[in-house]
């Protein structure tokens, strides 16, 4: 058999080998965010691939050692370049004297940990959700549900709020698309949230 035949192709019809794993290692280089992992449709948006070869090339940098990667909830995955620690500075590690005042500072520096709520629970109270009264209380509450399972599952579908959230916190609406034209409005405003794009069905949360 040729050596043709023998290379393998893409969801698109490609040969899956015309993209180097160093070119995938090149998205994670030149992400302006260092410290934020990346997932396949990262990966797919920065070398116009399909997912197949996206998974194909991040499955061997993991073999190679370049890469490291987990699963984040039950359906995603994220990929991130490991760093030696003796490569990190020790000036930029937290000692017992460095963190002298550091209750001192601002909510913004702690993501993820107990400064970052108090933004998260004002920006719920905050949102434009219809209703008054125990009506508008319920759709916060399907609001801050839904924020609590992005962060849980930092890639997902409308069909995914529609089925695990939506069906617990239907916050007196009718249908489930009444639900989802309250609920993604101000969805899409609550800190860390990445909704999708024109062409795209995935919302990403950001905040780790």
């Amino acid at each position: 058999m040729s050596e043709t035949h023998d290379r393998t192709r893409d969801d698109r019809g490609q040969y899956d080998d015309r993209i180097p794993p160093e070119r995938v290692l090149e998205a994670f280089h030149d992400r302006e965010d260092m410290a934020r992992p990346l997932t396949a449709n990262d990966v797919m948006e920065a070398m116009d691939c399909s997912r197949r070869t996206a998974h194909n090339k991040l499955g061997a940098l993991v073999e190679r050692g370049d890469l490291e990667t987990r699963k984040v909830g039950a359906r995603s995955r994220v990929w991130w370049v490991p760093i030696d620690p003796e490569d990190l500075d020790p000036s930029a590690l937290v000692t017992p004297e460095s963190e002298e005042g550091m209750d001192e500072a601002p909510e913004s520096t702690s993501p993820g940990q107990s400064g970052r709520r108090p933004a998260v629970r004002d920006a719920i109270e905050d949102a434009d959700l219809p209703g008054s009264g125990p009506q508008l209380d319920a759709r916060r509450e399907a609001l801050s549900a839904a924020y609590a399972y992005l962060t849980d599952y930092p890639e997902a579908t409308k069909s995914d709020f529609l089925r695990d959230v939506y069906s617990e916190q239907p916050a007196g609406f009718r249908s489930a698309e009444a639900w989802w034209n309250a609920i993604q409005p101000a969805l899409k405003d609550l800190p860390d949230v990445d909704p999708p794009d024109e062409r795209e069905h995935i919302w990403h949360f950001l905040g780790g």
